[in-house]
């Protein structure tokens, strides 16, 4: 079975992946492509600011590595406020969410990571301390107990969620500004990869630029990471210059072909489509013939497979459609409905 975070092509952080906060714009202005969520964010801000208030609480959700962490530096840097981040999965009980509020001062920025893994212990102290900016606290036990509530700054909770059906509807309530992140074009990509070529002193020719962006899969986080290993190809075998050859060959080298596709991807299809006569098949069945976790295809292999129109879902399970057929080179004829393979 492999990592999921050995994938050149996952849009999840890696544990040890370095993160470099010149390659992080500190302004919405500097922040690429997105330009409703860019617009609706900046009437938000300017908004706060003429109040002379906090901003109100925000839920960013959508796929990985579009940059919803980035999006929070920018708001708390846009109000000139500091931020504290921690993630769902690391707040396990009420006592470490208390720690962590009760440090914010006026208009601080919590962000939170994977919001929809908060405990719902956690989540019973944030509606009040979100809503009335207090915290109930709980001194001693038994017939002795009694209750306290301490008045807090007013703060803003930013959310960030890959998953937005999993957050209990109370808490979505609260979140009152949502905004979906979507995917990247070409050309926003590309303007993310100059930017962050030109932080890292690179040579690049446009067409190298263009190269990368075709196989970053839409994701900033993706196509950064394509990026340094062009990089490390192109000092060792050419010069460093990045052209289109050697971006290229860098990333065939590397298993991602010119839609972004890596060896996973290209097991999945060729497996619904050799094994399964192109499906249906069910999740679990593709799992367990290339030996993969059935979270793992569903929450990181199948979403680009969906996006390039190379799978669909249906009632009886995954089926491989005609691009597919087409990308790896396999003849498609309709047979009774379904695909088959000659």
């Amino acid at each position: 079975m492999s990592d999921p975070n050995e994938r050149l092509v996952n849009p999840q952080a890696r544990p040890d992946e370095p993160v470099d906060p010149a390659l992080r714009p500190l302004r919405l202005g500097d922040f690429v492509g997105q330009d409703q969520v860019k617009e609706n964010l900046a009437i938000l801000i300017q908004a706060a600011r003429q109040r002379g208030e906090p901003l109100e609480h925000v839920l960013f959700y959508g796929p990985p590595g579009l940059g919803k962490t980035t999006l929070a530096h920018v708001l708390a840097n846009e109000m000139g406020v500091n931020i504290k981040i921690t993630a769902g999965p690391a707040i396990e009980k009420a006592g470490d969410l208390a720690a962590i509020i009760t440090n914010l001062k006026g208009g601080d920025v919590l962000f939170i990571d994977e919001i929809h893994r908060l405990g719902r212990a956690v989540e019973e102290i944030m509606y009040p301390a979100m809503e009335d900016f207090a915290l109930d606290i709980l001194i001693g036990k038994g017939p002795a107990a009694r209750s306290i509530r301490l008045k807090l700054p007013r703060f803003t909770v930013i959310g960030a969620t890959t998953r937005l059906a999993l957050i209990s509807a109370p808490l979505r309530a609260r979140l009152g500004a949502v905004y979906r992140r979507d995917y990247y074009d070409l050309k926003a990509t590309e303007s993310i990869l100059r930017r962050a070529a030109s932080k890292m002193t690179m040579q690049v020719e446009p067409e190298g630029y263009a190269e990368v962006a075709r196989r970053a899969r839409g994701t900033p986080r993706v196509a950064l990471r394509l990026l340094r290993r062009v990089r490390d190809f192109a000092q060792v075998r050419a010069s460093g210059m990045v052209t289109q050859d050697v971006a290229a060959e860098a990333l065939n080298l590397l298993n991602v072909d010119p839609l972004g596709l890596d060896e996973v991807d290209r097991r999945v299809l060729r497996t619904i489509i050799e094994k399964y006569n192109g499906g249906p098949v069910g999740l679990n069945t593709i799992a367990a013939s290339i030996g993969e976790e059935p979270d793992t295809i569903m929450d990181v292999v199948e979403p680009y497979l969906l996006q390039l129109g190379f799978l669909d879902r249906t009632p009886q399970g995954r089926v491989a459609t005609r691009l597919a057929y087409e990308h790896l080179g396999l003849k498609f004829e309709p047979s009774n409905g379904q695909p088959r393979l000659l």
